[in-house]
C-alpha cells in the first residue's frame, strides 16, 4: 500500500523531504548540548526525514537497494576521496 503523500505528486513530496531535513538539523542543534528529549527528537526527526526520502525514491520508481549499495560502496573511503571519485 502507498503512502497518501505519493498521491499528491513529486513537488508535495519533495516539500515534505525539505521540510523534514530542516527540522532534523534544528534538532541536531538542540540534541548537541539537550538532554534525553532533545536526543529522542533527533531520532524522530532522523526516521521523518528518512521515511520522506524513500517515498521520494519510491515516487520516482528508484529502489532504495541502491541508496544502500552506494553507502557500501563508499564505506571505508574518505568523503573528500569519494567526491573527487564522481563523474562530472
Amino acid at each position: 500500500m502507498l503512502p497518501p503523500l505519493h498521491h499528491k505528486g513529486l513537488n508535495k513530496i519533495l516539500e515534505k523531504v525539505g521540510e523534514e531535513a530542516t527540522e532534523t538539523v534544528l534538532a541536531a542543534k538542540d540534541a548537541e548540548h539537550g538532554g534525553e528529549n532533545e536526543r529522542q527528537a533527533l531520532i524522530s526527526e532522523t526516521a521523518d526525514l528518512w521515511f520522506h526520502s524513500l517515498v521520494m525514491l519510491s515516487h520516482l520508481e528508484m529502489d532504495h537497494q541502491a541508496v544502500l549499495d552506494e553507502l557500501a560502496r563508499r564505506f571505508g573511503i574518505s568523503g573528500h576521496d569519494e567526491k573527487a571519485s564522481r563523474q562530472p
